[in-house]
Protein backbone atom coordinates (compact mmCIF):
# COMPACT_ATOMS: atom_id res chain seq x y z
CA UNK A 1 0.00 0.00 0.00
CA UNK A 2 1.64 3.51 -0.73
CA UNK A 3 2.11 6.45 1.07
CA UNK A 4 1.63 9.72 -0.21
CA UNK A 5 2.31 13.20 1.15
CA UNK A 6 0.58 16.19 -0.37
CA UNK A 7 2.05 19.94 0.44
CA UNK A 8 0.36 22.88 -0.42
CA UNK A 9 0.31 26.14 1.77
CA UNK A 10 -3.54 26.55 1.16
CA UNK A 11 -5.29 23.89 3.48
CA UNK A 12 -8.23 23.40 1.23
CA UNK A 13 -6.29 22.22 -1.54
CA UNK A 14 -4.46 19.59 0.81
CA UNK A 15 -7.76 18.48 2.41
CA UNK A 16 -9.01 18.56 -1.37
CA UNK A 17 -6.47 16.80 -2.90
CA UNK A 18 -6.26 14.23 -0.06
CA UNK A 19 -10.09 13.30 -0.32
CA UNK A 20 -9.57 12.75 -4.00
CA UNK A 21 -6.49 10.64 -3.33
CA UNK A 22 -8.38 8.58 -0.50
CA UNK A 23 -11.97 8.30 -3.12
CA UNK A 24 -9.43 7.13 -6.02
CA UNK A 25 -9.58 3.37 -5.65
CA UNK A 26 -5.47 3.83 -5.72
CA UNK A 27 -3.83 1.15 -2.99
CA UNK A 28 -3.06 3.54 -0.91
CA UNK A 29 -2.20 2.85 3.33
CA UNK A 30 -2.47 6.40 4.13
CA UNK A 31 -2.17 10.49 2.83
CA UNK A 32 -0.31 13.10 4.97
CA UNK A 33 -0.81 16.58 4.48
CA UNK A 34 1.89 19.62 5.40
CA UNK A 35 1.39 23.02 4.74
CA UNK A 36 4.60 23.93 4.61
CA UNK A 37 8.20 22.51 3.20
CA UNK A 38 9.92 22.24 6.75
CA UNK A 39 6.88 20.53 7.63
CA UNK A 40 7.04 17.94 5.07
CA UNK A 41 10.66 17.33 5.72
CA UNK A 42 9.45 16.01 8.92
CA UNK A 43 7.32 13.55 7.47
CA UNK A 44 9.76 12.92 4.90
CA UNK A 45 12.28 11.37 7.33
CA UNK A 46 9.61 9.68 9.68
CA UNK A 47 7.12 7.97 7.48
CA UNK A 48 7.97 5.98 4.41
CA UNK A 49 6.50 7.85 1.67
CA UNK A 50 6.44 6.81 -2.01
CA UNK A 51 4.97 9.96 -3.85
CA UNK A 52 5.34 13.80 -3.00
CA UNK A 53 2.39 15.76 -4.22
CA UNK A 54 3.86 19.49 -3.97
CA UNK A 55 3.11 22.87 -4.83
CA UNK A 56 6.23 24.92 -5.68
CA UNK A 57 5.89 28.36 -4.71
CA UNK A 58 5.54 28.03 -0.65
CA UNK A 59 7.08 31.12 1.35
CA UNK A 60 10.47 29.99 2.81
CA UNK A 61 11.16 26.56 0.62
CA UNK A 62 10.07 26.01 -2.71
CA UNK A 63 8.53 23.26 -4.11
CA UNK A 64 11.56 22.39 -5.45
CA UNK A 65 13.86 22.70 -3.05
CA UNK A 66 11.81 20.22 -0.68
CA UNK A 67 11.59 18.20 -3.74
CA UNK A 68 15.78 18.42 -3.73
CA UNK A 69 15.74 17.81 -0.05
CA UNK A 70 13.31 14.67 -0.17
CA UNK A 71 15.61 12.78 -2.18
CA UNK A 72 18.80 13.66 -0.50
CA UNK A 73 16.95 12.06 2.08
CA UNK A 74 15.42 8.79 0.25
CA UNK A 75 16.60 8.94 -3.63
CA UNK A 76 13.57 6.68 -4.18
CA UNK A 77 10.94 9.04 -3.42
CA UNK A 78 8.51 9.97 -6.14
CA UNK A 79 7.53 13.44 -7.09
CA UNK A 80 4.75 15.65 -8.91
CA UNK A 81 5.23 18.94 -8.96
CA UNK A 82 1.43 21.51 -8.70
CA UNK A 83 1.70 25.10 -9.15
CA UNK A 84 -0.26 28.12 -10.35
CA UNK A 85 1.98 29.06 -12.97
CA UNK A 86 2.49 28.00 -16.43
CA UNK A 87 6.50 29.04 -15.80
CA UNK A 88 8.74 27.05 -18.17
CA UNK A 89 12.17 27.73 -15.89
CA UNK A 90 9.75 26.12 -12.99
CA UNK A 91 8.90 23.16 -15.18
CA UNK A 92 12.18 21.95 -16.40
CA UNK A 93 14.04 22.64 -13.26
CA UNK A 94 11.42 19.87 -11.49
CA UNK A 95 11.71 17.47 -14.12
CA UNK A 96 15.35 17.80 -14.72
CA UNK A 97 15.14 16.81 -10.80
CA UNK A 98 13.29 13.84 -11.95
CA UNK A 99 9.62 15.09 -11.05
CA UNK A 100 7.15 12.55 -12.97
CA UNK A 101 4.87 15.53 -13.86
CA UNK A 102 4.24 19.36 -13.50
CA UNK A 103 0.76 20.04 -12.88
CA UNK A 104 -0.93 23.63 -13.85
CA UNK A 105 -3.49 24.86 -11.42
CA UNK A 106 -6.73 24.48 -11.15
CA UNK A 107 -6.20 20.57 -11.66
CA UNK A 108 -8.43 18.64 -13.42
CA UNK A 109 -9.41 15.69 -10.83
CA UNK A 110 -8.89 13.18 -13.89
CA UNK A 111 -6.13 14.18 -14.99
CA UNK A 112 -4.23 14.46 -11.70
CA UNK A 113 -5.19 10.82 -10.61
CA UNK A 114 -3.88 9.37 -14.18
CA UNK A 115 -0.82 11.51 -13.09
CA UNK A 116 -0.80 9.49 -9.53
CA UNK A 117 -1.77 6.22 -11.23
CA UNK A 118 1.36 6.35 -13.62
CA UNK A 119 3.85 8.00 -11.11
CA UNK A 120 3.15 5.07 -8.26
CA UNK A 121 3.06 2.30 -11.27
CA UNK A 122 6.31 2.76 -12.55
CA UNK A 123 8.58 2.83 -9.11
CA UNK A 124 8.69 -0.66 -9.69
CA UNK A 125 8.94 -0.69 -13.23
CA UNK A 126 10.38 -4.67 -14.26
CA UNK A 127 14.19 -4.72 -14.92
CA UNK A 128 16.16 -7.72 -16.36
CA UNK A 129 16.93 -9.31 -12.66
CA UNK A 130 20.82 -9.88 -11.92
CA UNK A 131 20.76 -13.89 -12.28
CA UNK A 132 18.58 -13.65 -15.71
CA UNK A 133 21.31 -11.08 -17.29
CA UNK A 134 24.90 -12.90 -16.31
CA UNK A 135 23.08 -16.50 -17.86
CA UNK A 136 21.39 -14.91 -20.95
CA UNK A 137 22.55 -16.55 -23.44
CA UNK A 138 24.62 -13.96 -25.83
CA UNK A 139 22.64 -15.63 -28.90
CA UNK A 140 19.22 -14.58 -27.85
CA UNK A 141 20.34 -11.45 -25.37
CA UNK A 142 22.57 -8.57 -27.17
CA UNK A 143 23.98 -5.61 -26.07
CA UNK A 144 25.02 -2.71 -28.24
CA UNK A 145 28.42 -1.59 -26.97
CA UNK A 146 29.03 1.82 -26.45
CA UNK A 147 30.80 3.62 -29.17
CA UNK A 148 34.10 2.43 -28.14
CA UNK A 149 36.29 5.45 -30.29
CA UNK A 150 34.04 7.93 -28.57
CA UNK A 151 35.18 6.00 -24.89
CA UNK A 152 38.86 6.95 -25.54
CA UNK A 153 38.39 10.73 -26.26
CA UNK A 154 36.88 10.83 -23.10
CA UNK A 155 38.83 8.69 -21.33
CA UNK A 156 41.75 11.29 -22.81
CA UNK A 157 40.09 13.74 -21.92
CA UNK A 158 40.06 12.92 -18.13
CA UNK A 159 43.32 11.45 -17.94
CA UNK A 160 44.76 14.89 -19.88
CA UNK A 161 46.68 12.70 -22.20
CA UNK A 162 45.12 15.16 -25.55
CA UNK A 163 48.26 16.11 -27.01
CA UNK A 164 49.38 19.81 -27.70
CA UNK A 165 49.44 19.29 -31.38
CA UNK A 166 45.94 17.88 -31.37
CA UNK A 167 42.92 20.18 -31.72
CA UNK A 168 41.11 20.73 -28.72
CA UNK A 169 38.26 21.97 -29.94
CA UNK A 170 37.58 19.28 -32.31
CA UNK A 171 37.99 16.65 -29.94
CA UNK A 172 35.43 18.39 -27.69
CA UNK A 173 32.52 19.02 -30.24
CA UNK A 174 33.25 14.99 -31.31
CA UNK A 175 32.57 13.86 -27.66
CA UNK A 176 29.67 16.27 -27.38
CA UNK A 177 31.34 18.48 -24.69
CA UNK A 178 30.19 21.83 -24.57
CA UNK A 179 30.36 23.20 -20.75
CA UNK A 180 31.59 25.41 -19.80
CA UNK A 181 31.11 24.20 -16.69
CA UNK A 182 31.50 20.12 -15.82
CA UNK A 183 31.59 17.94 -12.86
CA UNK A 184 32.39 14.00 -12.47
CA UNK A 185 31.47 11.12 -10.79
CA UNK A 186 33.17 8.15 -10.54
CA UNK A 187 31.32 4.57 -9.94
CA UNK A 188 33.14 1.56 -8.49
CA UNK A 189 31.44 -1.64 -8.58
CA UNK A 190 32.94 -3.51 -5.52
CA UNK A 191 32.38 -6.93 -7.16
CA UNK A 192 33.51 -10.01 -5.21
CA UNK A 193 36.22 -11.85 -7.02
CA UNK A 194 36.96 -14.88 -4.88
CA UNK A 195 34.80 -17.00 -2.41
CA UNK A 196 31.33 -18.04 -2.85
CA UNK A 197 30.17 -14.71 -4.72
CA UNK A 198 33.17 -15.26 -7.44
CA UNK A 199 31.74 -13.43 -10.50
CA UNK A 200 33.79 -14.41 -14.07
CA UNK A 201 35.81 -11.82 -16.35
CA UNK A 202 32.82 -12.47 -18.61
CA UNK A 203 30.25 -11.65 -15.66
CA UNK A 204 32.14 -8.84 -14.21
CA UNK A 205 32.41 -7.10 -17.86
CA UNK A 206 28.30 -7.29 -17.85
CA UNK A 207 27.55 -5.84 -14.55
CA UNK A 208 30.30 -2.72 -15.55
CA UNK A 209 28.34 -2.49 -19.04
CA UNK A 210 24.26 -2.74 -16.37
CA UNK A 211 25.84 -0.35 -14.05
CA UNK A 212 26.65 2.13 -16.90
CA UNK A 213 22.79 1.55 -18.30
CA UNK A 214 21.35 2.13 -14.89
CA UNK A 215 23.42 5.64 -14.97
CA UNK A 216 22.35 6.54 -18.64
CA UNK A 217 19.08 5.61 -18.12
CA UNK A 218 18.42 7.35 -14.69
CA UNK A 219 19.95 10.24 -16.08
CA UNK A 220 18.61 10.15 -19.23
CA UNK A 221 16.45 13.52 -18.31
CA UNK A 222 20.54 15.34 -18.01
CA UNK A 223 20.57 15.66 -22.32
CA UNK A 224 23.71 16.55 -22.18
CA UNK A 225 25.53 13.91 -19.41
CA UNK A 226 28.19 11.42 -21.11
CA UNK A 227 29.64 8.15 -19.85
CA UNK A 228 32.87 6.66 -20.36
CA UNK A 229 34.57 3.53 -18.91
CA UNK A 230 37.95 5.22 -16.81
CA UNK A 231 41.41 2.64 -17.52
CA UNK A 232 40.27 1.19 -13.85
CA UNK A 233 36.90 0.33 -15.20
CA UNK A 234 35.38 2.87 -13.03
CA UNK A 235 32.00 4.17 -14.71
CA UNK A 236 33.19 8.17 -15.28
CA UNK A 237 30.03 9.81 -15.97
CA UNK A 238 30.64 13.79 -16.92
CA UNK A 239 27.89 16.42 -15.87
CA UNK A 240 27.89 19.68 -18.04
CA UNK A 241 26.17 23.08 -17.72
CA UNK A 242 25.82 25.82 -19.80
CA UNK A 243 25.27 29.63 -18.14
CA UNK A 244 22.01 29.67 -17.82
CA UNK A 245 21.75 26.18 -16.54
CA UNK A 246 24.53 26.92 -13.85
CA UNK A 247 22.50 29.91 -12.86
CA UNK A 248 19.45 27.38 -12.71
CA UNK A 249 21.75 24.95 -9.87
CA UNK A 250 21.14 28.12 -7.67
CA UNK A 251 22.59 27.71 -4.13
CA UNK A 252 22.09 24.07 -4.00
CA UNK A 253 24.59 22.44 -6.84
CA UNK A 254 26.43 20.42 -4.09
CA UNK A 255 23.01 19.06 -3.11
CA UNK A 256 22.12 18.10 -6.47
CA UNK A 257 25.00 15.96 -7.32
CA UNK A 258 24.62 14.26 -3.82
CA UNK A 259 20.96 13.79 -5.13
CA UNK A 260 21.96 12.23 -8.38
CA UNK A 261 24.78 10.22 -6.12
CA UNK A 262 22.49 8.81 -3.76
CA UNK A 263 20.32 7.75 -6.56
CA UNK A 264 23.01 6.19 -8.28
CA UNK A 265 24.15 3.70 -5.17
CA UNK A 266 20.77 3.12 -4.66
CA UNK A 267 19.38 2.42 -8.31
CA UNK A 268 22.61 -0.18 -8.91
CA UNK A 269 22.47 -2.15 -5.12
CA UNK A 270 18.34 -2.40 -6.10
CA UNK A 271 18.66 -3.81 -9.60
CA UNK A 272 22.28 -5.34 -10.12
CA UNK A 273 22.29 -6.54 -6.20
CA UNK A 274 26.28 -4.95 -6.52
CA UNK A 275 27.56 -2.61 -3.42
CA UNK A 276 29.06 0.60 -5.46
CA UNK A 277 31.14 3.30 -4.51
CA UNK A 278 30.50 7.14 -5.66
CA UNK A 279 33.06 9.44 -5.92
CA UNK A 280 32.40 13.08 -6.76
CA UNK A 281 34.12 16.16 -7.86
CA UNK A 282 33.45 19.73 -7.30
CA UNK A 283 32.32 21.93 -10.26
CA UNK A 284 34.65 24.05 -12.26
CA UNK A 285 34.38 25.78 -15.68
CA UNK A 286 36.94 24.93 -18.33
CA UNK A 287 37.17 22.38 -19.99
CA UNK A 288 41.03 21.94 -19.33
CA UNK A 289 40.33 21.06 -15.79
CA UNK A 290 38.21 17.62 -16.68
CA UNK A 291 41.83 15.83 -15.56
CA UNK A 292 41.39 17.84 -12.11
CA UNK A 293 37.97 16.69 -11.40
CA UNK A 294 38.55 13.08 -12.70
CA UNK A 295 41.31 12.80 -9.78
CA UNK A 296 39.09 14.48 -7.35
CA UNK A 297 36.43 11.67 -8.12
CA UNK A 298 38.87 9.45 -7.68
CA UNK A 299 40.14 10.76 -4.93
CA UNK A 300 36.77 10.92 -3.18
CA UNK A 301 36.33 7.20 -3.97
CA UNK A 302 39.62 6.15 -2.41
CA UNK A 303 38.65 7.93 0.82
CA UNK A 304 35.43 7.26 0.89
CA UNK A 305 36.70 3.13 0.65
CA UNK A 306 37.82 3.47 4.18
CA UNK A 307 34.12 3.95 5.85
CA UNK A 308 32.92 0.27 4.56
CA UNK A 309 29.18 1.76 5.15
CA UNK A 310 29.59 4.84 3.52
CA UNK A 311 28.99 5.09 -0.51
CA UNK A 312 28.51 8.22 -1.58
CA UNK A 313 31.31 10.78 -1.40
CA UNK A 314 31.79 14.44 -1.70
CA UNK A 315 35.29 15.61 -2.65
CA UNK A 316 35.17 18.73 -0.71
CA UNK A 317 33.93 16.98 2.38
CA UNK A 318 37.42 16.98 3.37
CA UNK A 319 40.00 19.67 3.94
CA UNK A 320 42.61 18.06 2.06
CA UNK A 321 44.77 21.51 1.94
CA UNK A 322 45.49 20.37 5.54
CA UNK A 323 47.80 17.44 5.00
CA UNK A 324 50.44 17.34 2.97
CA UNK A 325 49.69 13.04 1.59
CA UNK A 326 46.22 11.39 2.20
CA UNK A 327 45.28 11.30 5.57
CA UNK A 328 45.76 8.40 7.77
CA UNK A 329 42.70 6.47 9.51
CA UNK A 330 43.28 8.21 12.83
CA UNK A 331 43.71 11.52 11.16
CA UNK A 332 40.30 10.98 9.90
CA UNK A 333 38.38 9.79 12.89
CA UNK A 334 40.01 12.70 14.94
CA UNK A 335 38.76 15.71 11.81
CA UNK A 336 34.84 13.44 11.84
CA UNK A 337 34.64 13.79 15.68
CA UNK A 338 35.81 17.25 15.44
CA UNK A 339 32.68 18.05 12.20
CA UNK A 340 30.31 15.54 14.75
CA UNK A 341 30.90 17.73 18.27
CA UNK A 342 30.70 20.78 16.50
CA UNK A 343 27.00 19.35 14.34
CA UNK A 344 26.14 18.38 18.28
CA UNK A 345 27.15 21.83 19.33
CA UNK A 346 24.79 23.68 16.96
CA UNK A 347 21.90 21.63 16.75
CA UNK A 348 21.76 22.52 20.81
CA UNK A 349 22.00 25.95 20.35
CA UNK A 350 19.35 26.42 17.83
CA UNK A 351 17.31 23.43 17.90
CA UNK A 352 14.35 26.10 18.89
CA UNK A 353 14.61 27.90 15.85
CA UNK A 354 12.27 27.65 13.07
CA UNK A 355 12.96 26.07 9.51
CA UNK A 356 16.08 24.85 10.95
CA UNK A 357 17.61 22.35 8.35
CA UNK A 358 20.38 19.57 7.91
CA UNK A 359 21.30 21.77 5.06
CA UNK A 360 21.83 24.97 7.56
CA UNK A 361 24.16 22.56 9.81
CA UNK A 362 25.73 21.13 7.50
CA UNK A 363 26.62 24.61 5.68
CA UNK A 364 28.12 25.89 9.39
CA UNK A 365 30.57 22.78 9.38
CA UNK A 366 31.58 23.14 5.79
CA UNK A 367 30.73 19.21 4.79
CA UNK A 368 27.97 18.08 2.53
CA UNK A 369 24.34 17.28 4.37
CA UNK A 370 25.01 13.45 3.62
CA UNK A 371 28.20 13.03 4.59
CA UNK A 372 27.63 15.26 8.05
CA UNK A 373 24.27 12.63 8.48
CA UNK A 374 26.28 9.61 7.95
CA UNK A 375 28.51 10.98 10.77
CA UNK A 376 26.50 11.47 13.04
CA UNK A 377 24.82 8.51 13.16
CA UNK A 378 27.63 6.63 13.61
CA UNK A 379 29.49 8.67 16.04
CA UNK A 380 26.12 9.48 18.55
CA UNK A 381 23.77 6.65 17.38
CA UNK A 382 21.09 9.17 16.27
CA UNK A 383 19.53 9.94 12.97
CA UNK A 384 21.04 13.96 12.98
CA UNK A 385 17.33 14.81 12.77
CA UNK A 386 16.08 12.95 15.42
CA UNK A 387 18.82 14.36 17.52
CA UNK A 388 17.00 17.75 16.78
CA UNK A 389 13.12 15.67 17.56
CA UNK A 390 14.56 14.76 20.89
CA UNK A 391 15.49 17.78 21.72
CA UNK A 392 12.46 19.63 20.80
CA UNK A 393 10.51 16.94 22.49
CA UNK A 394 11.95 16.81 25.78
CA UNK A 395 11.80 20.39 26.07
CA UNK A 396 7.78 20.59 25.20
CA UNK A 397 7.16 17.83 27.72
CA UNK A 398 9.16 20.10 31.00
CA UNK A 399 6.97 22.86 29.28
CA UNK A 400 3.81 21.17 29.41
CA UNK A 401 3.95 19.32 32.58
CA UNK A 402 5.72 22.45 34.67
CA UNK A 403 4.67 25.88 33.12
CA UNK A 404 1.01 27.12 32.09
CA UNK A 405 2.05 27.93 28.28
CA UNK A 406 -0.67 26.73 25.96
CA UNK A 407 0.14 24.26 23.14
CA UNK A 408 0.64 27.27 20.46
CA UNK A 409 2.95 29.08 22.98
CA UNK A 410 4.71 25.71 23.35
CA UNK A 411 5.14 24.92 19.45
CA UNK A 412 6.65 28.41 18.96
CA UNK A 413 9.16 27.81 21.35
CA UNK A 414 10.65 24.59 20.44
CA UNK A 415 10.77 25.65 16.92
CA UNK A 416 7.61 24.72 15.17
CA UNK A 417 5.12 27.03 12.91
CA UNK A 418 1.99 24.89 13.43
CA UNK A 419 0.25 23.97 16.83
CA UNK A 420 -1.22 21.13 14.73
CA UNK A 421 1.85 19.79 13.59
CA UNK A 422 3.98 19.86 17.13
CA UNK A 423 1.12 17.83 18.10
CA UNK A 424 1.35 15.16 15.53
CA UNK A 425 5.04 15.08 16.19
CA UNK A 426 4.58 14.88 19.73
CA UNK A 427 2.06 12.24 19.59
CA UNK A 428 4.25 10.35 17.68
CA UNK A 429 7.29 10.68 19.89
CA UNK A 430 5.45 10.35 22.76
CA UNK A 431 2.33 7.91 22.14
CA UNK A 432 -0.41 10.71 23.47
CA UNK A 433 -0.72 13.73 22.91
CA UNK A 434 0.25 16.84 24.68
CA UNK A 435 -3.48 17.33 26.38
CA UNK A 436 -3.57 13.46 27.07
CA UNK A 437 -0.22 13.34 28.40
CA UNK A 438 -0.69 16.91 30.80
CA UNK A 439 -4.03 15.20 31.57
Amino acid sequence: MYKILVVDDEPLICKGLAGLLNGSGIDIGAVYTAYSGHEALDYIRMEEIDLLVTDIQMGEMSGIELMQQAKMVKPWVQTIIISAHETFQYAQMALRLGAKDYLIKPLNSENFLDSVRNALLKMERPVVQIDEFLSADTDHFRMEEFRPEKNELLQRLLNGTVSQQEDIEDILAESSLLGPYFSVIRMKLDIPREGEAFYSERDIRLLHYAARNVAEELLHKEEKVLTCYSDEQDICILLQWNETEYEELDINKINHLEMIGRSLHHHVQKYLNIPAIIGISQILKGAEFLPVLDRQADKAIVWGGKHGDYHVFYYGDFNWSNYAQDPTAEELTTQNNRIVDSAKQYIEDHYRQKGLTIHEVAKKNHVSPNYLSFLFKKNTGYNLWEYVIKLRMEESKSLLLNTDLRRYEIAERVGYESPEHFSKIFKKYFGLSPSELKK
